[in-house]
């Protein structure tokens, strides 16, 4: 171990205390969505002091010396002056970056979740390359040094031409050896996660927003549990549209609800991509809890019970506050179908109910 490491390892330990301490505020407001990159976000951490280099008093002439008074301008003019020197300490802020898995990792501690057992690993297999054992053929970039090494060894010691006095071993081409492997057939475990949202005239900015948040949390929970894993979005109305994700959660319509839509919709797209067997299926919907209708509910839990509940792991509910909502779906929806353990549902009224709301959708672990 080299002597930086147990430093480096309690600065991390650091950071994820301060990560787990700030994790609501975190989630609430939404702040590593803008600092995501590809596999790593860059969190925000106040109230690190890192070191840092601090010029003393000196009483040596350099640059900068010479004719002026102490306070005068250098090329341009001052502004007037603020508001006095402040007596308080400024706040410390270091930008970490860490990865998404370990962001996973986090909430899932703070959490409690537990990890998920997938279903259908057995039916999709993929192919991976695995080191197995040592040839004496093969490409120069896969070359043992330490077994070519102790074969030259062995080589100069048995004919004698290997001299202790002056000990150089210079393998020849039949000392080579070289990592050899076997492509083996592995199961793997294969999610896709459907967002569906109602994107219609009572569903304003804010709640979007709490539903982008939501959904960047769940991505990275259930992308740490599963080896491959896809996202489809679906916008309703009266009617539902599959759109990418920029459109899903910026686009501005208005119009009636049509939930029903949205659910055949995501019916049809399992049934054409996603076979129930072979995939682990995660559909979320967002809504203020307005529908059409009294018909178009019965639709829903229609489609439900039939092809969306037996085809999906769990299916999740969150209905998001808004004022124009009348808030009624998730009640027909707890009297259709909530006594089946895969119907989880939540209501989320602010931002400060997303962590809670997560917790409602990831907790059981399926």
């Amino acid at each position: 171990m080299r002597k930086i490491d147990p430093d480096t390892n309690r600065f991390r330990n650091i950071v994820r205390g301060k990560i787990r301490e700030n994790l609501k505020q975190y989630v609430s407001q939404g702040e590593l969505l803008a600092r995501q990159g590809k596999k790593v976000v860059s969190v925000p951490l106040p109230q690190i002091d890192i070191p840092n280099f601090r010029f003393g008093d000196s009483q040596q002439g350099g640059v900068g010396m010479g004719d002026g008074e102490v306070g005068e301008p250098i090329g341009e003019e001052q502004g007037p002056p603020g508001a006095e020197a402040g007596d308080q300490p400024g706040e410390h802020v270091i930008e970490v970056d860490v990865s998404l898995e370990e962001l996973a990792e986090i909430l899932g501690e703070e959490l409690e979740l537990p990890r998920i057992e997938p279903r259908g690993t057995e039916s999709v297999k993929v192919e991976k390359d695995r080191y197995t054992g040592i040839n004496r053929n093969g490409p120069e970039s896969l070359r043992h040094f330490r077994r070519t090494f102790k074969a030259a060894l062995r080589r100069q010691i048995a004919s004698g031409s290997y001299d202790p006095k002056n000990p150089k071993v210079i393998p020849v081409r039949e000392d080579r050896r070289y990592r050899s492997w076997n492509t083996k057939q592995v199961p793997q475990s294969n999610a896709v996660i459907i967002y569906m949202m109602d994107v219609s005239g009572s569903m304003g900015n804010e709640q979007k927003d709490i539903v982008r948040i939501e959904s960047f949390w769940l991505d990275t929970w259930l992308q740490s549990q599963y080896e491959n894993i896809e996202t489809r979005y679906i916008i309703h109305d009266a009617q539902a549209k599959l759109v990418d994700a920029h459109t899903f959660f910026h686009v501005r319509e208005s119009g009636g609800t049509k939930i029903s839509s949205a659910y055949n919709l995501a019916k049809e797209l399992i049934q054409k991509e996603f076979s129930p067997v072979e995939w682990n299926i995660y559909p979320f919907h967002f809504s203020d809890g307005d529908n059409w209708g009294g018909d178009d509910t019965a639709q829903c839990i229609r489609l439900l019970q039939e092809d969306l509940i037996p085809a999906s792991n769990v299916f999740c509910y969150g209905q998001v506050k808004s004022a124009y909502g009348s808030g009624q779906f998730i009640k027909d929806l707890r009297e259709g179908v909530g006594q089946d353990e895969k119907v989880l549902v939540s209501e989320i009224n602010s931002r400060d109910e997303i962590l809670p709301s997560i917790k409602t959708f990831l907790g059981k672990g399926c």
